[in-house]
């Protein structure tokens, strides 16, 4: 049904509703009325990277290894094989009257917040440092969520944390983001409209913190002006979990409970995680809100259900609990995992060559471990895969697997009666044994994510710093002086320091988190069975040095947009086995009406082995006093190409890529002349140094908005 009739039916059944039970289905765990046919619903769903807690489900690479696909259809089949299981679980445990926390069919994803600073452990769940790559994947992963059907969605979506929100977790409750219009406009709020205005997003959470001074869940700027106003969003907002008690007990914006739910409610939040609306009905006594507000807010909560159909029933309704886990979703987290893992350096050891009498050493507390495979936010796999147990596989019969946890996570011994370092001399011994050394180091969901999830042993989730944990390095630095040829190979969902790793390794390997299976498709990498493909979409810095502070949200200085310092490792870059060049790249068209260039490129794998790489475009402007100081990525595509294939593609370039903004967050026309960068990653001198290949360049004069 159309929103309209979807609002009409929720309309009619709210209004048979009393004040109270309109009230009580503005929790996130709102009650059966049931002389109105009502069941209890509980809004609280996830499906960042696949349907998580809620038992047994397809685990997806975690949303940053996600965005290194570059890979909008491969996100988009992700959100619709987890809406698919998420309505396969909710037809059979609803079936057996199991309507609990994570078992219902709105589910607070995706995380389009800006991972704009490498210290945050929540980066981990978004798409990485670019707003447009953001755009375009929340899009994807809302798209695919929600579903094609224009009756029923078979899902609902939540662009959260609206909005800024990307750490310290330790002071999230009562910090204040000062961010400027220009900010604003320019990067932090982007994927959010995109998500409102071309994915028809269902939902919107409001994160913790303040922003400019307002708590982002009680703010008229962000949900009224901005959200409703501006951007024309219709559907619910939700609150983030018990973010609303601190309005006065953290923010101090507030006095009272019932204060903190009037701010709320008034503001626009239907949906409050937490527990502050119980006192609804209090302020409702006290005159801070009205009945006309509570019933509004729980017309649009019951519109959502009638978009999915909970009342009328679906065509959803048959997909059977079979489809949980099955080899066709299986294979989609497959290669996704494939498609993620980037490759920062390889001086021709890999691919790995699986041999009779061959010996590869696994070394590395994150070889055999199921905890790095997952992430944060994370479901329940039937069958778990580790490097090791990859490797292993793939090895069979035809060499020798050695194996040794080298080192603790981040302890400084494995048994607690032990010497300090305990494991080293076995991985030491490993390696000298091998010929060749696979190395699986980094974090985990323990040591980087969200205050008060993880009992980490850094802060709050955030990491201090960009080094590995020191039993990490120590047992890095043994490894590397036995001499053997090593294969570093990094699970961690942010960027960290290897500048050891550039030196001294034979190759360099980003897993992210690759989901419950991943050492499949590790494995399938490693020993060629497939070209790695994917790109980063964070920047790896060389130390914090130059950083602004963890506190500070000014985007000066940080990202590819704006930093000032050399990288380690740039956005966009990653190598491939093949050998991927732009041969060539003309304007074909422009469209004067709505400013879009079109692009025509050659492109060649020139190499000996086929190939996945992504075409990146990247926009300078190289007038205007608003413009960013680098440039900007503005249009990407994946390309597939045998050893030796030539192919023509035209790729489009959005007239809104030629807009700059101004300090009062306008965007307006830019400086008039531009250049475009064609590539398979960044113009920046560092990506040319890595790779050996620079872009080709492309001028574009007037590409202006009529």
């Amino acid at each position: 049904m159309t929103r309209e009739e979807a609002r009409r039916r929720a309309e009619e059944l709210v209004g048979q509703m009393t004040v109270e039970e309109r009230a009580s289905q503005l929790r996130y765990d709102a009650p059966a009325i049931e002389r109105l046919g009502v069941p209890t619903y509980n809004w609280w769903g996830e499906a960042l990277h696949g349907v998580a807690r809620a038992g047994v489900a397809t685990s997806f690479p975690q949303a940053i290894g996600m965005a290194a696909t570059f890979d909008t259809e491969l996100v988009h089949k992700a959100g619709d094989v987890a809406a698919t299981e998420g309505r396969a679980k909710y037809n059979a445990l609803s079936a057996e009257n199991d309507r609990d926390i994570y078992k219902g069919l709105t589910f607070w994803s995706p995380n389009v917040n800006i991972f704009r600073d490498p210290r945050w452990g929540r980066g981990q769940e978004t798409y990485g440092e670019d707003p447009y790559l953001t755009s375009r994947l929340g899009v994807a992963y809302v798209e695919g969520l929600q579903g094609d059907d224009g009756d029923t969605m078979k899902s609902a979506a939540c662009a959260k944390h609206f909005a800024v929100h990307s750490g310290p977790e330790a002071v999230r409750h009562e910090f204040n983001a000062v961010a400027t219009k220009k900010d604003m406009a320019e990067t932090y709020l982007p994927a959010f409209k995109a998500c409102v205005q071309e994915a028809g997003v269902e939902a919107v959470m409001g994160a913790y913190n303040r922003t400019n001074g307002e708590p982002c869940c009680g703010s008229k700027t962000l949900m009224q002006d901005i959200l409703r106003g501006e951007w024309g969003f219709e559907g619910h907002f939700v609150s983030d979990c018990w973010a609303i008690k601190d309005f006065h007990e953290k923010h101090m914006v507030t006095h009272t409970m019932e204060e903190s739910a009037a701010l709320a409610l008034k503001c626009g939040c239907d949906i409050n995680c937490g527990v502050t609306y119980l006192y609804l009905l209090k302020a409702l006594e006290q005159g801070l809100v009205t009945e006309e507000e509570i019933t509004e807010a729980a017309v649009r909560a019951f519109t959502a259900r009638y978009l999915l159909g909970l009342f009328d029933g679906s065509r959803y309704d048959d997909i059977p609990y079979e489809k949980v886990e099955c080899e066709e979703h299986l294979e989609v987290a497959q290669q996704l995992a494939r498609e993620a893992v980037v490759l920062l350096k390889n001086d021709g050891v890999l691919p790995l060559k699986a041999a009779e009498g061959r010996t590869i050493g696994v070394i590395g507390p994150n070889a055999d471990s199921r905890e790095a495979l997952v992430g944060n936010y994370h479901g329940t796999s039937s069958r778990y895969i580790t490097v090791l147990e990859g490797i292993q596989d793939k090895i069979g019969r035809n060499g020798r697997v050695l194996y040794s946890e080298g080192s603790h996570l981040f302890q400084d011994r494995v048994e607690n009666l032990a010497w300090e370092n305990d494991r080293i001399a076995e991985a030491v011994t490993v390696a000298k044994h091998s010929d060749v050394v696979v190395l699986c180091v980094g974090l985990n969901e323990t040591l980087e994510g969200e205050e008060g999830d993880t009992g980490n042993s850094y802060a709050s989730g955030d990491k201090a710093d960009l080094l590995l944990p020191a039993s990490q390095r120590k047992l890095m630095e043994a490894v590397f002086a036995v001499g053997k040829p090593v294969v570093v190979c990094l699970m961690a969902g942010s960027a960290i320091d290897l500048s050891d790793a550039q030196e001294k390794a034979a190759a360099v390997l980003q897993l992210w988190y690759p989901g419950a299976r991943g050492g499949k498709a590790v494995a399938d990498i490693l020993f060629g069975d497939c070209s790695p493909s994917g790109k980063l979409p964070v920047t790896f810095y060389r130390s914090l040095e130059g950083l602004p502070a963890f506190e500070d949200y000014s985007m000066k200085g940080r990202t590819y947009r704006y930093m000032e310092q050399e990288a380690l490792y740039p956005f966009g870059y990653g190598l491939t086995y093949g050998d991927v060049q732009v041969e060539s790249a003309d304007l074909s068209s422009k469209d004067d009406v709505s400013g879009d260039v079109t692009l025509q490129i050659t492109v060649k794998n020139a190499g000996n082995t086929a190939t996945g790489d992504v075409l990146q475009v990247y926009v300078k402007d190289l007038e205007s006093p608003y413009a960013v100081p680098n440039h900007s990525l503005c249009a990407f595509a994946r390309v597939y190409l045998e050893a030796g294939e030539s192919r023509e593609l035209d790729m489009t370039v959005s007239g809104n890529a030629f807009l700059a903004v101004n300090e009062e967050g306008a965007f307006v026309e830019g400086g008039g002349s531009y250049v475009l960068y064609v590539g398979t990653g960044q113009p920046d001198e560092r990506t040319a140094a890595l790779s050996g290949r620079r872009c080709v360049e492309v001028a574009v004069k007037q590409a202006h908005v009529k």
